[in-house]
């Protein structure tokens, strides 16, 4: 089972909306691709953005995601 869930990485995602603006994310899709995104970024040399005895990407993505250490950006949002 993933630790944490789903449904506590949307919450952690979305911790940061304003009442009454639209969650950034909605769907666990949304999850799956922003981590392995992040993912990719750590193995392409990024370094990890928390302290951490894994090694391994996925993992580091999801924890980074949970404390809040990376942020998704809504399409409409990018410049």
């Amino acid at each position: 089972m993933l630790r944490p869930s789903y449904s506590d990485l949307i919450k952690a995602v979305n911790s940061e909306v304003e009442p009454g603006e639209d969650p950034i994310v909605t769907s666990r899709y949304s999850i799956v691709i922003a981590t392995a995104k992040r993912a990719k970024q750590l193995i392409n040399g990024s370094k990890p953005l928390i302290e951490t005895d894994s090694r391994k990407p996925l993992s580091i993505a999801i924890e980074e995601m949970n404390q809040g250490k990376v942020k998704i950006i809504a399409d409409n949002e990018k410049k």
